[in-house]
């Protein structure tokens, strides 16, 4: 099981953790919302949870709890910038539908 950052990914969060002046990584994970299921759902980690699961791409971390592992398997976090929008993609191979908005998910 593992879920990985692109560089472009691994830059961003950096570059955020940096900003922020604290912070040792992101944490992903799913929360049921939306109008397909399931979100995404990313903030900073401070301080490594017990049953946090920890990956690592490109020299950044990457927490994610157990629960959200079995919808995340086998993701790719990525960073993209199309014209003005900027914002992560997750390329999640878990994913049956999405909504229309790309806002949430089914698996």
């Amino acid at each position: 099981m593992a879920v990985t950052m692109t560089e472009a990914a691994a830059k961003h969060v950096r570059r955020q953790l940096n900003g922020r002046g604290r912070g040792i990584g992101i944490r992903l994970g799913v929360k049921t919302s939306g109008c397909s299921g399931m979100a995404y759902v990313l903030e900073f980690v401070d301080e490594i949870l017990e049953e946090d699961l920890m990956f690592e791409s490109h020299g950044e971390q990457l927490f994610i709890d157990p629960k959200s592992l079995g919808y995340l398997d086998g993701t790719e976090l990525d960073f993209v910038r199309e014209g003005l929008n900027e914002g992560f993609q997750f390329n999640n191979p878990n994913v049956a539908s999405e909504c229309g908005c790309g806002e949430s998910f089914n698996v």
